[in-house]
């Protein structure tokens, strides 16, 4: 039994509750699924919010990670943003300094030409988040762009894992792949 369970379980009944929707999806890496998981109405929600900053963080050290040894968490904007947001207000209530950063799609093409916000993450230690991840394609397109501004990307972290192939494109990727929840932990059968 870990110290978050209470905090786990919560989440996984405000997820179940806000976020599990059943019908015909296509979801965003092309597939199509009998059920979707809009994990921003959790992500964006006030007591979701928290509890998964808190999951997430504890996850991170759990596996490894050291909070004190991440310097910021990122990903994909727009999945990703409210992730992120949430794992540096965990910290911070923690005392722990840890800044968010959010990575466009692609890089402005006006102002500074950027394509991450936030704090400089060059020579900084980075955790790519994401809500939910089905290929990895965003996590790993994350990555990419965090490692191009010069980040050390420690490792992708997800709060739900669709059970697809997110897991096996990341690690082949070269990152370490951590998911709080998956399909199992909320009571849903796969594709």
């Amino acid at each position: 039994m870990t110290a978050n369970d209470s905090q786990k379980a919560r989440l996984v009944s405000l997820i179940k509750e806000l976020s599990v929707k059943y019908g015909d999806f296509t979801l965003a890496s092309g597939k199509k699924s009998s059920f979707y998981i809009d994990l921003r109405r959790s992500t964006l929600h006030h007591e979701a919010s928290v509890l998964i900053g808190h999951v997430l963080l504890d996850l991170l050290e759990e596996s490894g990670f050291l909070p004190e040894d991440i310097d910021a968490v990122g990903g994909l904007t727009m999945g990703a943003d409210p992730v992120a947001f949430a794992i540096m207000q965990a910290a911070s209530s923690r005392g722990l300094d840890i800044d968010a950063f959010v990575v466009r799609k692609e890089a402005k093409d006006h102002g500074m030409g950027r394509q991450i916000e936030g704090p400089d993450i060059a020579g900084k230690q980075v955790v790519i988040v994401e809500d939910t991840s089905t290929t990895g394609g965003s996590p790993i397109q994350a990555a990419k762009a965090a490692e191009k501004a010069g980040a050390k990307v420690l490792c992708v972290a997800v709060v739900v894992d669709r059970g697809d192939v997110a897991k096996q494109k990341v690690n082949q990727a070269g990152w370490k792949y951590l998911a709080a929840l998956n399909l199992a932990d909320l009571g849903i059968e796969g594709d």
